[in-house]
């Protein structure tokens, strides 16, 4: 049988790919990958020179496909990535029906760890219950963006007797978790601690963690809110992207 690994490969430095990862990665006969356009280039050669570095005992092929656009315009959040799941789920079936032998291995590489905020998980569960095709799949998991942000920085991501929640900008926007004084927050298009300058929190702020472009800031929330935002907004401008996780602590 078909047999497809999941594997977590860090927050962007091929060094934090795992021994375990690295094991997996030489059983792998294709690479699956999807390209998200010119804009996000760099991740792609982030993966390739992963490949290069670390899948040297056997030979290889790299499957590229054409990953779906999202609708971001639409207020119909869950609506609209439940649609574009779908039609990714389409993408990855025809790959893997194309492209990997009955009794060859597949890999799908992962930012990260496949378990957080990842959709390749659910989108294999999709393919799989649709009933056409069958394989195996095994998860290797990697170090997040969350674990390199508090290294990083040089904290822990609790208090001690005290329970951390990791959410995302959208929610947090809303409101700050309650009952939670340490929130770590991911997938923030807009900058959203800026809707709790009022507390009396601190901000360890991340992105490209783990790339030779990581940017970090830390300090208290009223006071390196703007430069945060002025940082980010730069480096967005000059990337035509961004990816950046931080921890909010109350005091």
């Amino acid at each position: 049988m078909r047999e497809i690994l999941v594997v977590g490969i860090g927050a962007g430095d091929p060094d934090q790919v795992t021994v375990q990862a690295v094991k997996a990665l030489n059983r792998v006969d294709v690479f699956f990958v999807l390209d998200k356009g010119e804009v996000k280039q760099e991740l792609v050669d982030l993966r390739t020179e992963i490949l290069q570095r670390h899948a040297t005992e056997k030979a290889y092929r790299v499957v590229v496909g054409q990953d779906p656009e999202r609708d971001r315009s639409t207020t119909a959040y869950v609506e609209a990535v439940d649609d574009w799941r779908r039609r990714r789920a389409d993408v990855i079936a025809g790959l893997i029906a194309a492209e990997l032998g009955e009794d060859e291995v597949g890999a799908f590489l992962v930012w990260g760890d496949p378990s957080l905020y990842d959709s390749t998980l659910a989108v294999l569960d999709d393919i799989l219950a649709r009933g056409s095709l069958a394989f195996d799949v095994e998860v290797i998991p990697g170090i997040s963006s969350v674990s390199t942000l508090a290294a990083r920085h040089r904290v822990p991501l609790n208090q001690v007797g005290r329970p951390i929640q990791i959410t995302t900008g959208r929610r947090l926007a809303k409101e700050w978790p309650a009952d939670v004084d340490d929130v770590v927050v991911m997938l923030d298009a807009h900058t959203s601690f800026t809707a709790h300058l009022d507390q009396d929190a601190y901000i360890y702020w991340g992105a490209y963690l783990g790339t030779p472009d990581e940017l970090l800031i830390a300090g208290p929330l009223a006071e390196v809110a703007d430069e945060i935002e002025r940082v980010r907004a730069e480096a967005r401008e000059r990337k035509g992207w961004i990816m950046d996780t931080y921890l909010l602590r109350r005091s």
